[in-house]
């Protein structure tokens, strides 16, 4: 089967408050080097991925080709775009410089341990299913509580998963959740009927647009446990021994 074209969205514009640094969290630097440029480079290396879209904070665009782009020798990053309030916000401004066709790979830049088997087990179940996002089963138990920290409920942990990203979807059924999804935020900041398909859903990644907006199934692919994502300073803690492994 011909290989698709594959675009990249890399987003880098989280602020990052609870790492409690003034630097943005997928700036700081881990073994050396920025947490960005992990993910980056291994869309650089990778025969999956044509090409590039870095999603970051508005006005640094500049700062993130110079350090970041042109440091470390990313030529597959086609453009570099400014990012929006909420992470919707963002992961649109970058969709909409995608062509059509083809599959995008979705990604935070603060997981910087995506690795090239995790891109090649998302690209063979994509092209079947057309939706699909990688992740791990919970190996902790979970418990739903109430808002005085009671529990309420305490889910099979067998049918839980843990969501990481990449998450991948063919290009036009990603874009079309996407618009739906903004054109019913504006339908709700204007205090319009018909603007509330998400039924009180807040939506945090990207599967959840294409679920919530669409009702398209989407297959949960292995990730890997490392495939952290850099939140905390512990987060960074451990991350500092994974990098530290892998340049072992």
């Amino acid at each position: 089967m011909e290989k698709s074209y594959c675009t990249a969205v890399v987003l880098a514009a989280g602020r990052g408050n609870r790492m409690g640094t003034e630097v943005h969290k997928q700036y700081l630097l881990l073994a050396g080097k920025p947490i960005v440029c992990y993910s980056l480079q291994v869309f650089q290396e990778s025969d999956i991925i044509d090409e590039i879209i870095l999603v970051t904070g508005e006005g640094e665009e500049d700062y993130c080709r110079k350090n970041f782009v042109e440091t470390y020798g990313i030529t597959k990053v086609s453009r570099i775009v400014a990012g929006g309030k909420e992470r919707f916000h963002s992961v649109w401004n970058g969709l909409r410089e995608t062509r059509e066709d083809g599959y995008v790979f979705i990604h935070d830049s603060a997981r910087p341990f995506v690795d090239e088997e995790m891109l090649s087990r998302l690209y063979e179940i994509v092209r079947l299913d057309k939706a699909c996002v990688a992740g791990m089963p919970v190996k902790d138990t979970i418990k739903i509580v109430d808002p005085e920290c009671k529990v309420r409920d305490t889910p099979d942990r067998g049918t839980l998963w843990m969501v990481q990203t990449p998450q991948v979807f063919e290009t036009k059924l990603v874009k079309q959740a996407y618009k739906m999804l903004i054109q019913d935020q504006e339908k709700q900041a204007r205090g319009e009927s018909g603007g509330s398909r998400r039924r009180g859903y807040t939506v945090t990644d990207d599967a959840g647009a294409v679920e919530i907006m669409l009702r398209h199934p989407v297959r949960m692919v292995k990730g890997s446990y490392k495939n952290i994502k850099i939140t905390t300073p512990e987060d960074l803690e451990v991350g500092e021994v994974f990098a530290g492994r892998g340049n072992s």
